[in-house]
Protein backbone atom coordinates (compact mmCIF):
# COMPACT_ATOMS: atom_id res chain seq x y z
CA UNK A 1 0.00 0.00 0.00
CA UNK A 2 0.96 3.64 -0.39
CA UNK A 3 0.67 5.97 2.60
CA UNK A 4 -1.27 9.10 1.63
CA UNK A 5 -1.98 10.40 5.14
CA UNK A 6 0.71 9.84 7.80
CA UNK A 7 -0.40 8.95 11.30
CA UNK A 8 -1.47 12.06 13.25
CA UNK A 9 -1.80 14.21 10.12
CA UNK A 10 -4.62 16.76 9.85
CA UNK A 11 -4.57 16.86 6.04
CA UNK A 12 -6.97 14.44 4.31
CA UNK A 13 -5.65 13.72 0.83
CA UNK A 14 -7.35 11.70 -1.86
CA UNK A 15 -5.75 9.08 -4.09
CA UNK A 16 -4.79 11.77 -6.62
CA UNK A 17 -2.76 13.57 -3.92
CA UNK A 18 -5.07 16.60 -3.77
CA UNK A 19 -6.18 17.85 -0.36
CA UNK A 20 -9.80 16.84 0.26
CA UNK A 21 -10.13 18.72 3.57
CA UNK A 22 -8.30 19.74 6.71
CA UNK A 23 -9.59 17.72 9.62
CA UNK A 24 -10.15 19.23 13.07
CA UNK A 25 -8.83 15.91 14.44
CA UNK A 26 -5.69 14.08 13.32
CA UNK A 27 -5.88 10.64 11.70
CA UNK A 28 -4.71 8.06 14.27
CA UNK A 29 -3.44 5.68 11.55
CA UNK A 30 -1.20 5.67 8.51
CA UNK A 31 -3.89 5.84 5.85
CA UNK A 32 -3.63 5.26 2.13
CA UNK A 33 -4.55 2.89 -0.64
CA UNK A 34 -3.66 -0.25 -2.53
CA UNK A 35 -2.85 1.08 -6.02
CA UNK A 36 -3.56 -2.25 -7.73
CA UNK A 37 -7.30 -2.27 -6.82
CA UNK A 38 -10.36 -0.06 -7.28
CA UNK A 39 -12.94 -0.22 -4.49
CA UNK A 40 -16.71 -0.30 -4.91
CA UNK A 41 -17.00 3.50 -4.82
CA UNK A 42 -14.65 3.86 -7.81
CA UNK A 43 -11.53 5.05 -6.00
CA UNK A 44 -8.41 3.11 -5.04
CA UNK A 45 -9.01 0.48 -2.35
CA UNK A 46 -8.38 2.12 1.03
CA UNK A 47 -6.00 0.67 3.57
CA UNK A 48 -4.56 1.68 6.90
CA UNK A 49 -1.42 0.54 8.64
CA UNK A 50 -1.26 0.17 12.40
CA UNK A 51 2.01 1.12 14.00
CA UNK A 52 4.41 4.07 14.02
CA UNK A 53 4.04 7.08 11.74
CA UNK A 54 5.18 6.60 8.14
CA UNK A 55 5.96 9.47 5.76
CA UNK A 56 3.51 10.34 2.99
CA UNK A 57 4.38 8.50 -0.20
CA UNK A 58 5.86 5.50 1.61
CA UNK A 59 5.24 2.24 -0.23
CA UNK A 60 4.91 -0.46 2.40
CA UNK A 61 4.34 -4.21 2.15
CA UNK A 62 2.12 -5.36 5.00
CA UNK A 63 -0.39 -8.09 5.72
CA UNK A 64 -4.10 -7.23 5.50
CA UNK A 65 -5.65 -8.81 8.61
CA UNK A 66 -9.25 -7.60 8.32
CA UNK A 67 -11.46 -5.01 6.69
CA UNK A 68 -14.06 -2.61 7.93
CA UNK A 69 -16.86 -1.30 5.75
CA UNK A 70 -17.78 2.36 5.64
CA UNK A 71 -20.80 3.61 3.73
CA UNK A 72 -20.18 7.09 2.34
CA UNK A 73 -23.07 8.78 0.51
CA UNK A 74 -24.66 5.35 0.04
CA UNK A 75 -21.52 3.79 -1.50
CA UNK A 76 -19.61 0.98 0.20
CA UNK A 77 -16.02 1.94 0.89
CA UNK A 78 -14.01 -0.98 2.27
CA UNK A 79 -10.92 -0.25 4.38
CA UNK A 80 -8.21 -2.89 4.69
CA UNK A 81 -6.65 -3.09 8.15
CA UNK A 82 -2.95 -3.86 7.78
CA UNK A 83 0.00 -4.41 10.08
CA UNK A 84 3.30 -6.20 10.30
CA UNK A 85 2.25 -8.16 13.40
CA UNK A 86 -1.09 -9.45 14.71
CA UNK A 87 -3.14 -6.50 16.04
CA UNK A 88 -4.32 -6.45 19.64
CA UNK A 89 -7.99 -6.46 20.55
CA UNK A 90 -7.57 -2.89 21.82
CA UNK A 91 -6.13 -1.77 18.47
CA UNK A 92 -9.07 -3.30 16.58
CA UNK A 93 -11.55 -1.69 18.97
CA UNK A 94 -9.80 1.64 18.37
CA UNK A 95 -10.14 1.19 14.61
CA UNK A 96 -13.85 0.50 14.91
CA UNK A 97 -14.43 3.44 17.26
CA UNK A 98 -12.56 5.73 14.89
CA UNK A 99 -14.61 4.69 11.84
CA UNK A 100 -17.92 4.94 13.70
CA UNK A 101 -16.96 8.51 14.69
CA UNK A 102 -15.55 9.26 11.22
CA UNK A 103 -18.83 8.16 9.58
CA UNK A 104 -20.76 10.68 11.70
CA UNK A 105 -18.27 13.44 10.85
CA UNK A 106 -18.39 12.54 7.17
CA UNK A 107 -22.21 12.74 7.28
CA UNK A 108 -21.92 16.33 8.51
CA UNK A 109 -19.34 17.18 5.87
CA UNK A 110 -21.48 15.63 3.13
CA UNK A 111 -24.53 17.53 4.38
CA UNK A 112 -22.52 20.77 4.22
CA UNK A 113 -21.32 19.88 0.70
CA UNK A 114 -24.91 18.98 -0.29
CA UNK A 115 -23.93 15.40 -1.13
CA UNK A 116 -26.83 13.14 -0.10
CA UNK A 117 -26.74 9.48 0.91
CA UNK A 118 -26.32 7.22 3.90
CA UNK A 119 -23.12 7.48 5.98
CA UNK A 120 -22.29 4.75 8.49
CA UNK A 121 -19.69 2.29 9.71
CA UNK A 122 -21.06 -1.12 8.75
CA UNK A 123 -18.60 -3.25 10.71
CA UNK A 124 -15.99 -5.91 10.21
CA UNK A 125 -15.28 -8.36 7.40
CA UNK A 126 -12.36 -10.47 6.25
CA UNK A 127 -9.63 -8.75 4.25
CA UNK A 128 -10.04 -11.33 1.46
CA UNK A 129 -13.72 -10.42 1.10
CA UNK A 130 -12.90 -6.71 0.63
CA UNK A 131 -10.22 -7.56 -1.93
CA UNK A 132 -12.67 -9.87 -3.75
CA UNK A 133 -15.21 -7.01 -3.99
CA UNK A 134 -12.56 -4.72 -5.50
CA UNK A 135 -11.59 -4.71 -9.17
CA UNK A 136 -8.08 -4.75 -10.58
CA UNK A 137 -6.98 -1.26 -11.55
CA UNK A 138 -7.00 -0.66 -15.29
CA UNK A 139 -3.77 0.80 -16.73
CA UNK A 140 -5.64 3.92 -17.92
CA UNK A 141 -7.29 4.71 -14.53
CA UNK A 142 -6.41 8.28 -13.53
CA UNK A 143 -8.87 9.30 -10.81
CA UNK A 144 -12.27 8.39 -9.36
CA UNK A 145 -15.32 9.36 -11.40
CA UNK A 146 -17.26 10.34 -8.25
CA UNK A 147 -16.20 13.64 -6.66
CA UNK A 148 -14.96 13.19 -3.10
Amino acid sequence: MVVEIPRWSFLKRGSTGEIDFVSPLPCPFNYGSVPQYIGLEGDLLDALVLGPRLPAGTLVTVRAVASIALTDRGMTDDKLICCKRPPSAAELQGVERFFRFYARCKALLNWYRRRPGRNACDGWDEAAAAIARAQPRAPDWKAPQVPF
